[in-house]
């Protein structure tokens, strides 16, 4: 089951995250500046999406920066190093819970909560890449986002 919707220690999960980040930047040379890792512990702190202004000013707070671009400028960082992936239909962000590299990732966003669960798809996309192979089609990225209600708000409601 996704992280976002199970019970888990989430201490561990956010300690694992951010030391699997660590090695990620370490590895590739990529600065993981103070602004950045704090962004990166922000979106962890919860398992829903957050928007860019959201984690500024908790940024702002904390005096790691008042201007928009401090936020999205980390935001951009973390999708760029695979730490982070950007909710479309939300217009949010979310810390990757399935480490970095190449995966295809499908988020379960429930309506109620706001929580924010990551899958990871089958890498052959099945009948999407069968598809678009019929129609000719280059596939350069894929993100699927599904929408409904999680199993606790589930039972909250029944």
């Amino acid at each position: 089951m996704p992280h976002g919707f199970s019970r888990h220690d989430h201490t561990a999960c956010i300690s694992t995250a951010l030391a699997r980040a660590e090695a990620a930047c370490d590895a590739s040379g990529a600065q993981f500046t103070p602004a950045r890792r704090r962004t990166l512990e922000i979106l962890l702190e919860e398992h829903r999406a957050l928007g860019a202004y959201e984690v500024l000013d908790r940024l702002r707070v904390e005096g790691l920066g008042s201007q928009p671009p401090v936020a999205y400028r980390a935001l951009d960082f973390l999708v760029k190093q695979g730490l982070a992936h950007r909710i479309e239909r939300l217009n949010a962000f979310v810390a990757c819970t399935h480490g970095t590299g190449d995966h295809v990732p499908a988020f379960f966003i429930c309506d109620t909560c706001e929580a924010v669960a990551e899958s990871v798809l089958d890498p052959t996309l099945g009948a999407l890449a069968s598809n678009a192979q019929e129609a000719n089609f280059s596939i350069s990225q894929v993100v699927v986002e599904a929408r409904g209600t999680c199993g606790t708000c589930q039972s909250t409601q029944a």
